[in-house]
């Protein structure tokens, strides 16, 4: 609880800086501002609380997930120094934004009752609807802002229709309520209905087949910061919250308790293999890099839905796969935002020759390739490999042989920019060395190898 009010105090902070005329500092006092945060958010791991009648409920996994938000947070606003440098005086605008979508995705993991899940991505999707469109006098911006919203609109209003349909059946928004009376076995058809609902509208915000249509449109169309953000904070934000809502709700014992749980099963594994297969095909055929980056994570997204099948034993695998994914999404969108600052796009041929103009920034991005693709000793390769195994011994064999092939492919249009990174001569003159820049690839790059050879100090958070 403190951590969220921590959050939205330096968010409004953010806003007074403007009326401080300290634009300047805006960047480096909340990078210090969220380093506090995080330190305050570790002060709570461990403890089990609740706030506001469980409006709030504290926990390991909230703390856990909490605390990969902030770190991602931080590198997002390093970068906003350079991106927003043609703003300067909309920055603190931009970075408060930042800073309010952090406090809606803390409440997402952090919540005890509906309401509250619900208070929490309204306030992320609405942070993300404007960042979408913050490029005003860019048509694509305007239109993926758009897009963004009108979609994004339909499927909160089926996430609520859910919530209606749960609170008809149980007569609570209380998630421990909710929890003791799934496991009645005279519970209305209601319940799984709005569940159902619930997750449709989740899948919508992860990406997942076949509901990804607004992905590489808006990603493609948004601003390049923006899309980093989508790519790697929203994206675990929304599998985190998806996770916890099926196993707070204890979902799966209601299954079991109405024989529907094989059912639930099988259509997540067909929502799996359909994200990675379709994610991976079409990635295959872009020669723009953030569509490119857009069907990656909805391929991940696949892999990471997988955690759903084995959801008592998986929390620690999917915080692991998440830290390692978004990890290297940073890096990456770090080179895209250095190499494509002064271009219209950012397709493939801007990065011809980058080995030989910039070889730190090309080898960075030519790791968290490697990494995404699961490429040993990245931790990508140790989260599918720790994913895997547990999948397997959960029985389904089948879906991780399809989940290896779809990982093979991946490496075809990830070694395709590699390819054109250090075989193509260069087509542009690269100047300056934003510190901001440098330091967030570096940095993020560091830690997701750190994570490969050191996997224990994610994955026991949350044994």
């Amino acid at each position: 609880m403190n951590t969220l009010i921590a959050i939205t105090g330096l968010g409004i902070f953010c806003l007074l800086f403007e009326i401080l005329n300290i634009r300047k500092a805006i960047v480096p006092i909340t990078i210090l501002g969220l380093i506090g945060v995080l330190a305050l958010n570790y002060c709570e791991f461990g403890t089990e609380q609740s706030y506001y009648n469980n409006m709030i409920a504290v926990s390991k996994f909230s703390t856990a997930f909490s605390s990969l938000f902030i770190v991602l947070t931080i590198f997002l606003v390093a970068l906003s120094h350079n991106f927003y440098q043609n703003h300067p005086t909309k920055i603190s605008d931009f970075i408060a934004i930042k800073v309010f979508l952090l406090a809606g995705a803390v409440a997402m993991v952090s919540f005890g009752n509906l309401a509250m899940f619900f208070l929490g991505i309204e306030i992320l999707s609405i942070a993300l609807y404007v960042l979408a469109a913050s490029d005003r006098l860019n048509i694509k911006s305007n239109e993926a802002g758009m897009k963004y919203f009108l979609m994004g609109s339909f499927a909160s209003g089926i996430i609520l229709f859910g919530i209606c349909l749960i609170y008809g059946a149980m007569g609570s928004f209380d998630i421990s309520e909710i929890h003791e009376s799934a496991l009645s076995a005279e519970l209305p058809i209601w319940f799984p209905i709005g569940m159902i609902l619930m997750v449709v509208g989740m899948l919508f915000k992860v990406a997942a087949v076949p509901f990804h249509f607004w992905a590489p449109d808006v990603y493609e169309g948004s601003p390049a910061l923006t899309t980093a953000l989508m790519s790697t904070l929203a994206k675990v934000v929304a599998i985190a919250t998806l996770f916890k809502l099926i196993a707070g709700m204890n979902f799966i014992s209601s299954l079991e308790n109405q024989d529907l749980l094989h059912t639930f099963e099988v259509i997540v594994v067909i929502i799996s293999i359909a994200s990675m297969s379709v994610g991976n095909i079409m990635a295959l055929r872009q020669v723009n890099v953030k569509r490119m980056l857009a069907f990656s994570g909805i391929s991940h997204a696949g892999f990471m839905l997988m955690t759903l099948l084995t959801v008592s034993a998986s929390a620690g695998v999917l915080l692991y796969y998440t830290a390692a994914y978004a990890l290297a999404g940073i890096a990456a969108f770090s080179v895209i935002l250095y190499v494509c600052r002064d271009q219209d796009n950012e397709d493939i041929t801007n990065f011809h020759g980058l080995g030989k103009t910039n070889p730190l920034l090309a080898a960075v991005l030519t790791a968290s390739l490697l990494s995404m693709a699961g490429i040993p000793i990245f931790s990508g390769f140790f989260a599918k490999l720790f994913l895997f195994n547990q999948t397997i011994q959960a029985g389904y064999i089948g879906l991780v042989i399809v989940a290896v092939i779809n990982s093979i492919i991946s490496v075809g249009y990830y070694f395709k920019l590699i390819i054109a990174m250090y075989s193509k001569e260069p087509n542009q003159e690269r100047t300056g060395r934003p510190f901001l820049i440098y330091a967030t690839a570096v940095v993020s790059i560091v830690l997701n190898i750190a994570l490969g050879l050191f996997p224990s100090l994610v994955l026991d958070l949350l044994q």
